[in-house]
């Protein structure tokens, strides 16, 4: 229900400073749950991301030492996300996700570098895309990178990309995610050359 609530709260305080949020293919999102696969650029992403794909609800992995402020944790577990030690992830960083979208009622939105200073990407996504059986949904944000850039009102612009699906009988070895994420980072070019062939992000 809160989800329910905060959703248009969001979706105004994104109107009121900026009000050009652009939507691009959402007829490319699968029926039932997915995990939406992005490279990290902004940390309101997000944000955007879940509001583009709506009505579908999401869960997002949040660092843990955010859920110790009593008032936070209420909103971040409100909003379906939950906490992961980027040091020493445990088991739960797979369990709750998969979980969620098995049910089939949440759908995962995860940034598979991490950090938004670093092009690295883990096997994170990967392996919950195949222990769920859940595609994984490429997108990509173009807009501006600093809080200054979005009061600009300078546009903003999500593009969804075709699902990748993990076959459950494929085995996850180095070579195999080297494979399915460049497939990944050429779907991510896809979209970027969509939206704007020029685009080249520099992390800020």
């Amino acid at each position: 229900m809160f989800y329910k609530i905060i959703r248009p709260i969001a979706r105004f305080i994104v109107w009121v400073l900026n009000g050009h949020l652009h939507i691009h293919h959402k007829n490319r999102l699968p029926k039932g749950s997915y995990i939406l696969v992005a490279p990290h650029r902004t940390w309101w992403e997000p944000i955007l991301f879940a509001l583009g794909a709506s009505p579908m609800e999401f869960m997002s992995m949040a660092k843990i030492e955010l859920f110790k402020n009593p008032v936070l944790r209420f909103i971040l577990d409100h909003v379906h996300a939950f906490p992961v030690d980027r040091k020493k992830p445990g088991p739960s960083a797979l369990k709750i996700p998969v979980k969620g979208l098995r049910k089939g009622e949440l759908s995962l939105i995860i940034f598979p570098s991490g950090t938004r200073h670093s092009a690295e990407l883990k096997g994170g996504a990967l392996l919950i895309s195949k222990m769920s059986q859940k595609p994984m949904v490429p997108v990509v944000y173009q807009g501006p990178l600093s809080f200054k850039g979005l009061l600009k009102r300078k546009e903003l612009e999500v593009n969804f990309g075709d699902p990748i699906t993990i076959d459950r009988k494929t085995k996850l070895t180095h070579e195999n995610e080297k494979i399915i994420y460049q497939q990944l980072e050429d779907a991510w070019k896809k979209l970027d050359d969509e939206l704007d062939p020029n685009f080249h992000y520099v992390a800020k």
